[in-house]
């Protein structure tokens, strides 16, 4: 039986980690996150082709710039056992990964920026997760229907 395709956004910081970073490696480890509810999306429910829209947040404006795939499943964030990384976690082992990440692939980048303030303004994102209130996960689910207005707000630009 065929999986059906997930659609995510994923965050960062363009400082730390950009789309043309991405764009320059073609690919790359989502390393580094540190929040169970974002490891757990990408450890239990993310699969290789699902969509990603890239965001850079602390940006200005911060927005969604771009376009990735996941390209490999889950497997355990190497910088957790690295003690030379700032992402280093003493509590994590080999035989207890306790911090997952998932492969992501360049697909393109955006001619323009779509600001979070333009993602506001359109009533078909309303219930979209990254504009509630409080949100802070840099990895999260979006509905079929809330990617593709995103990808009609890029066509118009």
């Amino acid at each position: 039986m065929p999986v059906t395709k997930k659609y995510w956004l994923m965050k960062s910081e363009p400082k730390t980690y950009s789309i043309q970073d991405l764009k320059k490696s073609g690919k790359d480890l989502w390393d580094g996150v540190r929040n169970y509810q974002a490891r757990n999306f990408m450890m239990k429910e993310m699969q290789v082709g699902d969509e990603v829209l890239f965001y850079h947040s602390n940006a200005t404006p911060p927005g969604v710039v771009g376009l990735a795939y996941v390209s490999k499943e889950a497997q355990p964030d190497p910088t957790a056992l690295d003690p030379k990384s700032k992402y280093y976690d003493p509590t994590a082992s080999k035989q207890n990964p306790r911090w997952f990440c998932v492969e992501v692939a360049f697909k393109s980048v955006f001619k323009k920026t779509i600001p979070i303030e333009e993602l506001r303004k359109e009533k078909a994102l309303s219930k979209m997760l990254l504009l509630k209130k409080g949100q802070r996960l840099s990895v999260m689910p979006v509905t079929k229907e809330e990617y593709m207005h995103i990808l009609k707000m890029v066509n118009k630009k």
